[in-house]
């Protein structure tokens, strides 16, 4: 069977076998697939679908292209958390060095900006020195000796997803939920998990933008997860605006290390706290939520999450003065300004893709496979859905390499943030929670 002739029988609405998708993974693995054909087939995908066998069948064969991360006799429970996308999103920063200060083992494979989201891969490497090409020998002895590690996507783990991936972000073939599920699963199974809690994003600004489909990835990677026994737990956050105030690459490190320390925005370490509390019943130190989360609080104000980040950053190469001086150490944008309100008024939407769609159009992002992200790049989002300002009153702080890329920032500014004249009420940061039990509504 030609590859041709998959393409031409996914575009017909028809059924490609496990074996065909086995041979398919082993195929782009060794790069012997053109990139056209590849991305013809995610296009055939992203209109036709995939049937719940074929999904199956496509995570396994991606998971099974590459290898699996070896444990140790007796090694600490290991817990994951994967978020589907968002903008101003690095839970996973804060949350890696935390969970693991609280004795559990935490081996993040992540990766790098999608769509108008970013990546948490770009996001670490603003850091001078941080590496994320990391083998799964060197992760598996970081994990033993330190207890977490955030790595990207080698050629040992699901490589056929790895080409993959890179090609669905450059053929605006991400929002498809069989993709997307089995992606995320492909490289969440090969960490050898003993649970892994996803963060599933609602709103405008996420990857799929209905109740209803966001039910339908969870409920699909909670099977996946099942399969392997592996536990699931899901919760649907909002992303209606940006998460926190820092959106792009080195202006979130920034805001990471604040939470850290026990600042930042409330929405971020409420998120934070709430996926924690998780991953500790998944790994066995918590009895409920009450107790994890007072183990978690009590990580941050000892100190003890700091120190597991920088046990982390010095591992991996990182300066780690950004533990101490965050805003020293990352490169500051060159231009600075604000972006003031034109009118008297409240807050009625910031428009999460429009922000990320700006911070690529600055440099910090990828419109094409081969393109060099600026980690300087990005806003500060000061207003919130709901605020009440004044005219003249700051919304953003655009942070540019130039007064030339500050005016695309501007613009998307203009799209992302409408004011009016009435009140908002805020949606509420998590609404639901998801697991094989079944749906649980937390509104």
């Amino acid at each position: 069977m030609t590859l041709r002739d998959l393409i031409e029988r996914k575009r017909d609405g028809g059924h490609i076998d496990a074996a065909d998708w086995h041979e398919l993974a082993r195929e782009i693995a060794a790069g012997t697939l053109p990139d056209y054909q590849v991305s013809a087939l995610l296009m055939a995908i992203f209109f036709r679908g995939l049937s719940d066998d074929e999904t199956v069948a496509l995570t396994e064969a991606m998971l099974k292209s590459g290898r699996t991360m070896e444990r140790s006799t007796g090694a600490t429970r290991r817990v994951d958390k994967h978020s589907v996308g968002g903008v101003g999103d690095k839970v996973s920063i804060v949350l890696a060095p935390l969970v693991a200060a609280c004795g559990v083992a935490v081996p993040m494979v992540s990766g790098r900006g999608l769509g108008h989201t970013g990546g948490t891969l770009d996001k670490l490497e603003s850091i001078p020195g941080f590496h994320t090409r990391l083998s799964l020998a060197q992760a598996g002895a970081q994990i033993d000796r330190i207890g977490c590690v955030i790595m990207g996507q080698t050629g040992e783990i699901a490589p056929a997803d790895r080409t993959l991936y890179s090609l669905r972000d450059a053929t605006a073939t991400v929002e498809s939920i069989p993709l997307i599920a089995s992606s995320i699963m492909s490289k969440k199974l090969a960490e050898g998990l003993d649970g892994l809690v996803l963060d599933v994003k609602t709103g405008a600004g996420a990857f799929l933008t209905t109740f209803e489909d966001d039910i339908a990835l969870t409920t699909m990677m909670i099977a996946l997860g099942a399969r392997h026994s592996c536990p699931v737990v899901a919760l649907l956050t909002d992303m209606d605006s940006p998460l926190g105030i820092a959106c792009g690459n080195a202006n979130e490190i920034v805001e990471s290390v604040q939470s850290l320390k026990g600042g930042g925005p409330p929405d971020l370490r409420e998120l934070v706290l709430r996926f924690g509390a998780e991953m500790l019943q998944l790994g066995g130190v918590s009895r409920d939520p009450a107790d994890a989360r007072e183990k978690l609080e009590h990580a941050i104000a000892s100190g003890r999450a700091l120190e597991k980040f920088r046990d982390m950053v010095a591992a991996q190469g990182g300066d780690v003065a950004v533990c101490e001086e965050p805003a020293l150490v990352v490169s500051a944008a060159p231009h600075r300004e604000d972006y003031l309100a034109s009118r008297d008024g409240v807050v009625q939407r910031v428009e999460p893709r429009a922000v990320g769609k700006g911070i690529t159009a600055m440099g910090g992002g990828r419109t094409k496979m081969s393109d060099v992200v600026d980690p300087r790049v990005g806003f500060q989002i000061l207003a919130k859905p709901g605020d009440r300002v004044a005219r003249g009153h700051p919304l953003a702080t655009i942070l540019a390499r130039d007064a030339a890329s500050a005016a695309a920032g501007r613009a998307a500014l203009d799209a992302a943030f409408v004011l009016g004249d009435s009140d908002v009420k805020r949606r509420p940061l998590v609404s639901h929670r998801v697991t094989a039990a079944g749906v649980e509504s937390l509104l």
